[in-house]
């Protein structure tokens, strides 16, 4: 038999499980959208580079899995968990077939509808630019590196943008965080906010999950409607 202490604090550990349980499951669906909006950001390029499908396929996929690979290559992780756990392969896989076959039946209808499809996908984009830094610093704290603030902090962030520039590099492009957009500067507040959180509060780790997802989500998409880009080098002669 348990005290009146004891059952009430079985209980609410019971309660504080539950609840970790539930933010690992919406961190998991989130996860799974981002990496369905990250491959289908890799199949636009392909299309607007006019690649075929292998091409867009390998765009999908890199945009996808490509930061998580990094990641695991810096943090020691080998061979990295895309490898491991081919889950998120999978997805990236399926999905940039899908949006080629789309794309390529419906190519036409698309681009008259462009602007509902971006605002679409930017949101699908933003959670996935979330839950990817906020799986980035999580990463680095699992492996032992929570108090290296930097280390941490790089990592959220080159998870969450890692396999866009490695697309737009496989493209010919410049990097898309490098000339527009307050994209990589979402990721690093939520990464720094993440990690602030961490070391000078006392704040469960859930609740901080929670505030860093929603900090990246709102930054991206109060820069989407007020169109906030950062300033911009202009040559004289344009």
């Amino acid at each position: 038999m348990f005290s009146p202490a004891e059952r009430l604090f079985r209980r609410s550990e019971g309660k504080k499980k539950l609840i970790i349980m539930n933010i690992d499951t919406v961190y998991f669906i989130l996860e799974i959208i981002g990496t369905l909006a990250f491959a289908v950001a890799g199949v636009i390029v392909a299309f607007d580079e006019k690649l075929d499908i292998l091409g867009a396929i390998v765009l999908g996929f890199v945009t996808a899995v490509g930061g998580g690979i990094l990641r695991d290559i810096i943090l020691g992780y080998l061979p990295p968990a895309v490898f491991r756990a081919p889950l998120f392969s999978v997805i990236a896989f399926c999905a940039s077939i899908v949006a080629f076959v789309i794309a390529y039946f419906m190519g036409r209808r698309i681009m008259e509808h462009n602007r509902q499809w971006f605002q679409v996908l930017n949101v699908f984009d933003s959670i996935g630019l979330a839950a990817f830094t906020v799986g980035g610093v999580n990463a680095a704290h699992s492996v032992g590196f929570a108090e290296n603030s930097y280390l941490c902090i790089f990592v959220g962030v080159l998870t969450a943008v890692g396999g866009g520039v490695l697309r737009d590099i496989m493209a010919g492009r410049v990097p898309v965080i490098l000339k527009k957009r307050v994209y990589a500067l979402a990721a690093i507040a939520g990464a720094c906010i993440y990690q602030g959180l961490y070391e000078f509060t006392s704040l469960s780790k859930s609740v901080i999950i929670i505030i860093s997802l929603t900090s990246i989500l709102l930054i991206r998409l109060l820069a989407t409607v007020f169109h906030w880009n950062l300033p911009s080098l202009k040559n004289t002669q344009d």
